[in-house]
């Protein structure tokens, strides 16, 4: 095996205790149990700094870390030009409005037509995988809205540490199902769903912090617009979570009730509002993007609905 990143996690207090790799295989980064169990025996996986076989048991507190095999380099980037909207850049980031029906970066699947496709004329770089130069989260691919991108190595470094540190501020809209309360913060684990990989689920055990605070802004008959802010940055977790909480995203076709009898072909869930300290300068940034045509479409159908039912 060639070598790939590092992951680095402990396992939460109140998990019981099970196998290696049944725990490293619940993480996001690893594809399969069987992935786990490659990577425990060609001995690039420890537990508190040893290496251990596949069936030790693993507790609360232990720290576990993998050095996952890379993955092939594909295919050489070449830029492509998407015009996708740049709401702001300076020598060191670029913040862009990411259009609904775009992969964030190559992928298994996705290998042109990406958010770092359209973005490499516009020096995107930084980080350890070249085929996701700059970038430092990601958005679904039927999600709209802001995503902030690194011009370079140290940029990027400072920017994945605010990420991890919970200061960079991300706010969402969504339409979403039934009567909705004032507030709402939702603080389940999340992870792989073991009976559908593609996936997340809530995880009672072998998932990772996932925190959202939600807050209702109109309360439109059988549906709601709400506010979404996210204090971690997990895998789906915006429409994971609010699944969980009996409240799925309107037109979610994975998480939702399917189709939106509205026409709406996407999930209604935009990112609307990104808020940082600049990595390099200290400057206090905040930046809005409005809700896309479609989304401006079916709200404003979900207000009309309501108001002839009113």
């Amino acid at each position: 095996m060639t070598e790939g990143p590092v992951v680095r996690f402990t396992v939460a207090a109140g998990e019981p205790a099970r196998r290696l790799d049944a725990v490293l295989a619940a993480h996001e980064s690893v594809e399969s149990r069987a992935e786990a169990q490659r990577l425990i025996e060609a001995g690039r996986v420890t537990v508190n700094g040893e290496e251990r076989v596949k069936r030790h048991r693993v507790s609360p507190g232990d720290l576990v870390e993998a050095r996952l095999a890379a993955e092939p380099s594909g295919p050489a980037l070449r830029p492509e030009d998407l015009g996708v909207p740049v709401v702001h850049a300076d020598d060191y980031l670029l913040v862009v409005d990411k259009p609904a029906g775009m992969v964030t970066h190559p992928s298994r699947g996705h290998s042109t037509g990406t958010l770092v496709h359209g973005l490499l004329s516009g020096g995107i770089a930084g980080g350890e995988d070249p085929q996701r130069p700059g970038i430092v989260h990601r958005l679904d691919r039927d999600t709209s809205g802001l995503i902030l991108v690194a011009r370079g190595e140290k940029a990027h470094r400072r920017l994945g540490r605010m990420m991890r540190d919970r200061d960079v501020e991300r706010r969402y809209l969504a339409l979403v199902n039934g009567p909705f309360p004032p507030a709402l913060t939702v603080d389940r684990m999340l992870g792989r769903d073991p009976r559908r990989r593609t996936r997340q689920a809530v995880r009672a055990t072998g998932g990772r912090e996932a925190i959202t605070h939600f807050r209702l802004l109109e309360q439109l008959g059988p549906v709601a617009l709400v506010e979404a802010r996210l204090e971690t940055g997990r895998t789906h977790q915006v429409r994971v979570h609010l699944e969980s909480a009996g409240h799925p995203v309107v037109g979610d076709p994975v998480y939702g009730m399917g189709r939106d009898p509205r026409g709406l072909s996407r999930q209604f869930l935009h990112a609307y509002q990104l808020a940082f300290r600049h990595p390099m300068t200290g400057e206090d940034l905040r930046f809005e993007s409005p809700l896309p045509a479609d989304l401006a479409a079916a709200l404003a159908d979900a207000r009309a609905q309501a108001g002839a039912a009113g």
